[in-house]
């Protein structure tokens, strides 16, 4: 899967490690380095004979396709063919690529502000990032690209419609939507801008009771999360409890993430991570300290809450630190490293599965609420549908390894506004109601 921006779980063993990555720093230096690939490797060498059809096939192109081409092209040809051929989330990375890497996990980028996963010969949304062009027009998650600037994607070209997606600040690009469940397409005209998403934003909902919203995981994500809700508390007192939004959340620094949860932790696994080498094996654990001092936390997840994401939620879920809400998360529970070559490219792999404290993949399985919320008032839970883009849906995903409805009980401006969130609301101050009742009275006889 190719997203705009790339914001998944990715160790990065090499001087590019800020951009996207998996531990409690900015990019995690779990990943195998070069050296011990390139030694497991030599004992594993390719057969001869596809040795010899693979030089066969590169004689004839040269020599008998309709066009001249170089050997740089068909090298790079290659290798991409090579790597997509793994899972959706291998590729093989030019200097152009992994400058955009390094600029999308930064925060940073020239863009609309989307997440894109190429889906059985579409390009559909993952989610529009908070803010962003795609978010103002209306982009939502399951949405379709058809055409861009007027002409239909190609189904065999999508890595040039992706690179089209790009451009410098201030430029025009007219997408054709079609949104999910609709039936017929719509044109809509954005402007790319130099996008600087926040990944945090908070408020209280309720006095004692805060909002935090992470939209994607950066690698400033956990300290501006310390400092915002610090700043809540100097100014209205302690929290009686809290709502993390991680809905539309694709994912980001794992380190990040870990971070993130190891804020509301004090103790317990977050995650690990087990790959073929050794240097892939980790266990990521929880520090003493809890941003909310035990007070109640309710998490809302949805099909957009993906890979870095659902770190955190599963995290939380499993050391019984939080209640999840919303429906099921995206699925992907892999991990990537991103691995230097000559002259500035680089290789993106995977090289690892992620596992919740509690050692369950979520790999093309995604993690399941506590509590499965409906779209609306008027939609049950039993029927509502199903986001159509996970994990599980993306050719050549990785295999994994092996509740109960909420009453339409919501009202006043806040669940005519959000629903979901309103009813996360009821459940927290619920569960800080409960925790302030006083111990029941005991006597000796």
């Amino acid at each position: 899967m190719r997203r705009l921006p790339i914001v998944l779980a990715v160790l990065l063993p090499c001087a590019c490690a800020a951009a996207d990555a998996a531990s409690p720093a900015p990019a995690s230096t779990a990943a195998a380095p070069a050296a011990a690939i390139s030694a497991q490797a030599a004992n594993a060498g390719p057969d001869l004979k596809d040795i010899a059809t693979f030089t066969r096939v590169f004689e004839i192109i040269k020599q008998a396709y309709v066009d001249p081409v170089s050997d740089h092209a068909l090298m790079q040809s290659a290798l991409r063919g090579m790597l997509s051929g793994l899972d959706p989330h291998s590729e093989f990375l030019d200097a152009k690529a992994l400058h955009q890497l390094d600029e999308d996990t930064s925060g940073e980028y020239a863009g609309l502000g989307i997440e894109v996963a190429e889906v059985k010969g579409t390009l559909r949304i993952i989610a529009p990032i908070d803010g962003t062009p795609a978010q103002k027009a209306g982009i939502r998650a399951g949405d379709i690209i058809l055409g861009i600037d007027g002409k239909a994607i190609d189904p065999d070209a999508l890595d040039a419609a992706l690179d089209m997606l790009r451009g410098k600040p201030g430029s025009v690009i007219t997408l054709t939507i079609l949104h999910a469940g609709a039936s017929q397409p719509i044109n809509l005209r954005l402007v790319r801008e130099t996008i600087r998403v926040p990944s945090v934003r908070s408020r209280l909902l309720a006095p004692g009771f805060a909002y935090v919203r992470i939209s994607q995981f950066q690698a400033d994500t956990a300290s501006e999360l310390q400092r915002q809700v610090d700043a809540l508390q100097r100014k209205d007192g302690p929290l009686k409890g809290a709502v993390l939004d991680l809905r539309s959340n694709p994912g980001g620094l794992v380190t990040a993430a870990v971070a993130v949860a190891d804020d509301f932790l004090d103790s317990g696994v977050i995650v690990s991570t087990r790959g073929r080498l050794p240097q892939s094996d980790t266990i990521f654990r929880a520090t003493p300290g809890d941003l909310l001092h035990g007070a109640p936390l309710v998490v809302l997840i949805d099909g957009g809450t993906a890979s870095a994401a659902e770190i955190v939620a599963g995290a939380l879920k499993d050391n019984h630190r939080a209640v999840l809400m919303g429906r099921r998360s995206f699925g992907k529970g892999s991990v990537q490293s991103v691995l230097p070559l000559p002259d500035g490219d680089a290789v993106k792999l995977t090289t690892a599965r992620y596992y919740t404290p509690d050692g369950d993949s979520i790999q093309a399985h995604g993690i399941t609420p506590d509590i499965e919320l409906a779209d609306n008032l008027q939609i049950s839970v039993s029927k509502s549908p199903e986001l159509s883009s996970r994990e599980a849906d993306l050719p050549g995903h990785l295999g994994g390894n092996g509740s109960v409805a909420v009453s339409s009980g919501g009202t006043g401006a806040l669940a005519a506004e959000d629903w979901w969130l309103d009813q996360a609301l009821h459940v927290a101050q619920a569960l800080a109601a409960t925790r302030a009742l006083p111990a029941p009275a005991t006597s000796v006889r």
